[in-house]
This record gives C-alpha cells, sequence and structure tokens, in this order.
C-alpha cells in the first residue's frame, strides 16, 4: 500500500456506508483512506434480501465487491482502527493502533453505534455511578482510584492505557486481544495488570461500583469499571472533536449532506441514528462520499491560493 502523509478524505469504518462512501469519494478523483476491518460490521455476518435488485446474498461477499470496487477506483484500506483524532490546523489528523500518524482534509465517521453491553448484574443498575462506556469522556472522574476496562479491541487498549496517567491502577479484562501487535506490546509492556481469558460475571456495588466477580471467582476491587468493546464509539469521536450529537445523545447530527456541526467532518450509516438498515446505510454514504471529497478538493484549493499569495 502506497503511503501519503495526507488524504483527502480518510473514512472511519469499513461497512456498507463507509465502503459506499469510498466509492463516490475515490470517483471524484479524491485521494480516499478506508480505515477498519469489515469483519467488524454488522452485515458482515449477515444475508441481505431487502436491498434493491438482491433477493438473498451474504453480508460479507457484498462487503468484499465494495471494496473491490472502491479500490479499483484508486481507494486504499489500512485494516486498522484509529485511536485519536485532533483538528490541527490544516488537517485532521489521526493515529492508528499501530502507531502511524495520518492527514485528512475532511473525515468521513462510518463506525456504526455498537455500544456491546456485558448484560450482567449491576451494569444497568450502577450506570453513571461507576460503571461507563466512554474513557474519554469519564476517565477524569477517576483519579487516584482503582479502575477495570472491559474487552479486547482497541478501544478497550487505548482507553486502558490513556487511564494510566489518571488512575492509580488499572485492570484489563478480556477474553483475548485482537489488536495490532504494536498496541498489544505497549499493553503488556505498560502497568496495566491484564486479566486474560475471563469474563465479567457480576458489577457488585450499592449506591456505587466497588467490585467486579470474575468467570475464574476473582473478586476484583475496583470503584470504576469501562466497558469498551469494540473501536472508538460515537461518544468518544464526538467528546474528542466537539461534535453535536441528538437529543438521544446516542447519535451524530447531520444535514442533509451527511455534515456535522464540524467543518469537514462528515457522518454516515447507524452513527447517525435509525432506521438501522443497509439501505440507509448505502445512501447516506454516497451523500457523505460525495461531499466529503467536494470539501476537501474546495479546501485544497484554497490552501494552494493561500500559499502563493
Amino acid at each position: 500500500m502506497t503511503q501519503h502523509s495526507m488524504y483527502d478524505v480518510v473514512i472511519l469504518g469499513c461497512g456498507p456506508a463507509g465502503i459506499q462512501a469510498a466509492i463516490h469519494a475515490s470517483r471524484k478523483k479524491a485521494g480516499v483512506l478506508l480505515l477498519g476491518r469489515m469483519n467488524k460490521s454488522n452485515l458482515f455476518w449477515a444475508h441481505v434480501e431487502n436491498f434493491l435488485g438482491m433477493f438473498k446474498t451474504s453480508g460479507e461477499d457484498m462487503l468484499k465487491t465494495g471494496l473491490a470496487q472502491a479500490e479499483s477506483f484508486g481507494a486504499e484500506l489500512m485494516e486498522e482502527d484509529a485511536l485519536s483524532i485532533s483538528h490541527e490546523k490544516r488537517c485532521f489528523e489521526i493515529e492508528t493502533e499501530s502507531g502511524r500518524k495520518l492527514c485528512a482534509r475532511s473525515l468521513i465517521l462510518a463506525t456504526g453505534t455498537t455500544r456491546n453491553k456485558l448484560g450482567v448484574p449491576g451494569e444497568k443498575e450502577l450506570l453513571g455511578r461507576g460503571v461507563s462506556y466512554c474513557v474519554d469522556c469519564d476517565g477524569g472522574f477517576f483519579r487516584g482510584e482503582v479502575v477495570a476496562v472491559v474487552g479486547g479491541q482497541s478501544a478497550a487498549v487505548s482507553g486502558a492505557l490513556t487511564l494510566l496517567h489518571l488512575a492509580e491502577s488499572v485492570h484489563l479484562i478480556c477474553e483475548s486481544l485482537d489488536v495490532s501487535p504494536v498496541l498489544q506490546d505497549k499493553l503488556r509492556e505498560s502497568g496495566v495488570s491484564l486479566h486474560e481469558g475471563v469474563t465479567v460475571k457480576a458489577i457488585t456495588g450499592d449506591s456505587k461500583v466497588e467490585g467486579l466477580t470474575l468467570s475464574d471467582g476473582t473478586s476484583l476491587p475496583v470503584a470504576g469499571v469501562f466497558i469498551e468493546q469494540g473501536a472508538k464509539g460515537v461518544l468518544e469521536l464526538a467528546s474528542t472533536l466537539g461534535l453535536t450529537l441528538d437529543e438521544s445523545m446516542k447519535y451524530i447530527q447531520t444535514d442533509k449532506a451527511q455534515a456535522t456541526s464540524v467543518p469537514g467532518v462528515f457522518a454516515a450509516g447507524d452513527i447517525c441514528g435509525p432506521p438501522l438498515q443497509m439501505a440507509k446505510a448505502v445512501g447516506e454514504g454516497c451523500v457523505a462520499g460525495t461531499m466529503a471529497a467536494t470539501y476537501a478538493k474546495n479546501l485544497k484549493l484554497a490552501q494552494e491560493g493561500g500559499a502563493e499569495e
């Protein structure tokens, strides 16, 4: 894969919205990078029979065909998650789980909204009283405390590493690690206590979180537990970039051009709210890809014009 320091459009998410956005953005001759793993998309494991022109097909086949289309128009794929995003003067800077730093003139968020709950006793009852789904949002409330992060993917590992700078000690609980070798090495070399091969059976405490019960019978005293399963979710992205959410605080608010409240940032698919259907995701991906490519081209012209003055 050819490496570039600057892309016109970087798309977070490799599901139907993200791939469709990549197809339309790259057809407008924009430099496009897709970040993500398609097997993390819900569609990958589904069968489709309610999409125009399709009686029944596998989501995996649709995504693989769509990716081949996007790549045929020049889009690139990097099978990594984004760990951090910042808005610099001339671009959005993205750091991936392997430590690569990328620049984008425009961003498309198409990561879906999956917030996998544990479904264990105490999770619902202690939400907001020690149970959180967002390290970036709530980590600061646990300075000097003992905390746990649950999950084995990039959001959990990066969250645990972040909490090391805030908490007294950090536990990471997962059945198995599913991150890049670079991020896995960072974790194992850090001060995070890794509990691999176990699950959380209960979150304990009366008026606030006091501990966890693990599947191997261990009782782990903690003041907070962060459930971070998957890649960076809508709450983390919104808090980092200052995006406006809808009234439910679950979805990113966009206009008819799929533009968010932050210039240069677009969103498409389930991250924008229901109906959580592939047809909607594809349509929004089409609009987001087209508008993001146009925004990036106009920004590039303005920057080049300014440089010549």
